[in-house]
């Protein structure tokens, strides 16, 4: 008779509060995408037809028409996860997707991807799903208005007005106006996972023991895809101090490595993964109106396809303690300052902050380049070339990471 299989391997089946512990990693859309039209911008124009049915529309959509040349000037993408009960994972969640009473579906990620104008950078902005700002009235689809909020949880913004209620609640928050977005369920984000053949992370510290998650993994790298994706990205009481912040570490940690894989030649030069992955990518998305159209697609990606790895930053959007609920959070609107600021500038940042907050995630120890790399600024006396903008220091509770900065969840065990 076979052996049993390891208790620190088996999957076991969360239990009935997963949804406190769910977070989506929805950037895997963009990855997708940026990647396939990388190398293949005819992938995009004929595959991104088939988002236009489900496209959502958005109040800044921009006036620009698309070409297939770099999108002028910067932009920003609102990437948004839902926890929707897709048929890939609804039987591993048990009255959360069969019972009728059930809460209605919530955006419990929100990613802001900045794109800055010539030197290309890229700032992904996650903002926690419990931090407690303004909802605005909203629109839904079927016509009715739903009446907003002075103050709740950014992910009741989706089951209030859907896509572009969270896009007019980011933007409210952040002076940012959002041309585009595009939503992602988190069975969407295995099915993209799968696609490039799963994402290797590391796993420290005691190693990741989480009921909730399903999951009892062993200190290492693991490579993760179908449910083991999902549950390595909702997992929270299994690393660092067990919060919803240092989740977001975490995820910042698979975002990178993901990002990484696409751009390796592993994806690259296999036409048979990019054409799956493309296809995963329109396939799984609901797109706002501007991004469905399939110049628009080459032009964001042909935009974004060089920006450099060292250039590519994760931060955490800045957050107080709520003085009203000691177990949410609210803007820290000065800090935030600071980060707007230094992108609007397109100035170079630097995180002066953890790597995440609440001691989600560490240094890869076994990384090649262990420590960031900061910007080079101009040699004293250098009448060469033009001197670029300052190096903007981020304020401490800009947690963060680089692309090219390998990362380990620290494991609870």
């Amino acid at each position: 008779m076979p052996p049993e299989p390891s208790a620190a391997h088996a999957r076991r089946r969360p239990d009935s509060g997963w949804r406190r512990g769910l977070k989506l990693l929805a950037i895997g859309l963009t990855v997708a995408v940026v990647a396939a039209v990388a190398v293949g911008g005819v992938y995009a124009w004929m595959l991104s037809q088939r988002l236009q049915e489900a496209a959502v529309p958005l109040p800044d959509a921009p006036s620009q028409a698309p070409s297939l040349s770099e999108y002028a000037g910067a932009f920003d993408v609102l990437i948004v996860g839902t926890d929707e009960c897709d048929d890939q994972v609804k039987d591993d969640f048990g009255e959360r997707c069969s019972d009728p009473e059930a809460e209605g579906i919530r955006n419990d990620v929100n990613l802001l991807v900045h794109v800055s104008e010539a030197p290309r950078r890229a700032t992904v902005v996650s903002f926690p799903r419990d931090l407690r700002l303004e909802i605005p009235e909203c629109t839904n689809e079927d016509g009715s208005v739903s009446s907003g909020a002075w103050k709740a949880s950014i992910n009741t913004a989706y089951e209030a007005g859907g896509l572009a209620c969270v896009a007019s609640t980011v933007s409210n928050l952040t002076g940012q106006q959002i041309p585009f977005a595009a939503k992602v369920s988190f069975g969407n984000v295995v099915n993209i996972t799968d696609a490039v053949g799963g994402v290797e992370v590391c796993i420290g510290g005691d190693g990741i023991n989480d009921y909730d998650a399903g999951i009892n993994w062993e200190p290492g790298p693991r490579v993760v895809q179908g449910y083991d994706a999902l549950a390595f990205l909702r997992t929270r009481k299994g690393i660092g101090d067990g919060s919803d912040l240092a989740r977001i570490g975490n995820q910042q940690q698979y975002l990178s490595r993901l990002l990484n894989k696409v751009r390796s030649e592993e994806v690259l030069s296999n036409p048979g993964t990019l054409l799956a992955l493309a296809n995963t990518a329109v396939d799984n998305v609901t797109p706002s109106e501007s991004l469905a159209d399939p110049v628009r697609i080459a032009q964001l990606a042909y935009t974004l396809k060089d920006v450099p790895l060292s250039d590519t930053t994760f931060v955490q959007y800045p957050v107080l303690p709520d003085p009203d609920d000691s177990d949410k959070v609210v803007p820290d609107l000065d800090g935030a300052a600071v980060l707007w600021d230094a992108l609007a500038r397109n100035a170079p940042i630097a995180l002066t902050g953890e790597l995440g907050a609440n001691e989600g995630v560490t240094l890869d120890p076994s990384a090649p380049t262990a420590e960031p790399t900061a910007p080079e600024t101009p040699t004293p006396g250098a009448t060469d070339a033009t001197p670029g903008p300052e190096v903007v220091e981020l304020p401490g509770n800009v947690s963060g990471s680089k692309a090219d900065q390998a990362t380990c969840s620290v494991g609870r065990g």
